[in-house]
């Protein structure tokens, strides 16, 4: 197997003060959280360091949870591969003592952690795992899965593209988990109403040349064209896209999995009118913009933006942390549950609620990509066309077939 290419650092959230919880409470008397993500490739700007620095930023408001608890962060970059992936997390299991794991873009890397740590002493942080599988025939009791998910992704998008007429489709899709799931749960709404798929193109991860999926999905007379595929492949179709004249000759582009930074990396000449949902704009209120403005001065970030998943990082990394004060440990039997009574309203999701399954749920918003004269400062990309509340933006837990076995 390839080396792996682990880089860790530590961060120390509390000096010490204070009463220290029981070394038999909190394994090793530290509370220790595992940034794994992809620090190298299609993800490290929606995630890479970007997720590091959120993660620091919880550990710091945390600052020991009044009880002088000592945290840890510590990163790995898993290469978009489930192996290596699997690798640093048991390592982080059976040697490094790391209680948290948070993160994981990719779901064939997520899915396969979910199973690793199931009935471990560590949590599973799925912040940016969106295989809705997690809380579904997959789910686990140790895994809480924020922000997106693939049956949020799929439904709600084609629910909003229908309502404007995108009655007929065809699907640009990444051939692994993630993309299999949303094109699956899309295909699924649109042919439940009266809809019809006209066909489906899958390309492998990390794909540069986008012109026979764009000609194939531009002969088929589709009215919207989906991309069901994330990062730099997203940004690669969408700018050969723009290329094409795509949108220009009458059929809409829409990105299921799309963030604030490949919109930046895209520029908005090439993303302009594109549909996309998020549940995180860092431009939403004051309290989204407080954190973002806090992550954009934060080391090597130099004024970026942060993108929902590293906003997930940081709600999910502090919402994990105080249940860790609250119980006094940091045993997933116990943090887990705890996390699962915790109801109210999240600085960056809004309302917030967290379900016997482990699915997070909060609002999602239907977003439009503003024409370049629209932009009035740096990273203001998006017009709001609608807010989906909570209760209507994700699966039911009783359609999901979760059965919690401990």
């Amino acid at each position: 197997m390839k080396q792996l290419n682990i880089s860790t650092l530590a961060l120390v959230a509390a000096l010490g003060l204070g009463t220290t919880a029981s070394a038999g409470e909190i394994s090793d008397n530290v509370v220790r959280v595992g940034v794994l993500n992809d620090i190298s490739g299609i993800f490290q700007d929606t995630n890479g360091m970007g997720s590091v620095e959120a993660a620091r930023m919880a550990a710091e408001d945390f600052n020991g949870g009044g009880k002088g608890i000592k945290v840890e962060i510590v990163y790995a970059d898993h290469q978009n591969k489930a192996d290596i992936g699997s690798a640093i997390t048991r390592k982080w299991l059976d040697v490094d003592k790391v209680d948290a794991v948070v993160d994981v873009p990719n779901s064939a890397v997520g899915l396969t952690i979910n199973e690793l740590l199931r009935n471990s002493r560590m949590t599973f942080l799925a912040s940016s795992t969106a295989s809705s599988d997690l809380t579904g025939k997959a789910c686990s009791p140790n895994t809480i899965q924020w922000v997106n998910d693939a049956w949020a992704t799929g439904n709600t998008t084609a629910a909003a593209m229908m309502g404007r007429g995108g009655k007929d489709w065809y699907f640009i899709t990444v051939n692994y988990a993630l993309g299999q799931g949303i094109e699956a749960e899309a295909t699924n709404y649109i042919e439940k109403h009266g809809g019809k798929v006209l066909g489906s193109a899958k390309h492998p991860l990390g794909t540069t040349d986008f012109a026979s999926f764009l000609l194939q999905a531009q002969g088929s007379k589709a009215k919207v064209i989906g991309l069901a595929n994330a990062g730099g492949d997203t940004i690669n179709a969408v700018k050969q896209a723009s290329e094409f004249g795509i949108q220009q000759s009458g059929q809409s582009l829409v990105a299921f999995l799309l963030f604030i930074n490949d919109i930046h990396g895209m520029g908005l000449k090439a993303a302009q009118g594109l549909q996309l949902l998020e549940a995180f704009y860092w431009d939403m209120d004051d309290d989204t913009r407080a954190f973002a403005k806090r992550f954009a001065a934060r080391p090597g970030m130099n004024g970026k933006m942060p993108s929902g998943n590293q906003a997930g990082v940081y709600a999910s990394t502090l919402a994990y942390l105080n249940a860790v004060a609250a119980t006094g440990s940091d045993d997933a039997k116990d943090v887990v549950p705890q996390m699962k009574t915790v109801k109210g309203k999240d600085k960056l999701f809004g309302d917030t609620t967290i379900r016997a399954d482990g699915r997070v749920v909060h609002p999602m918003y239907l977003f439009e990509v503003k024409k370049p004269e629209e932009s009035k400062y740096p990273y203001d990309y998006y017009r709001l066309v609608s807010t989906i509340p909570a209760e209507q933006a994700f699966r039911p837990m009783s359609e999901g077939g979760c059965v919690l076995v401990k």
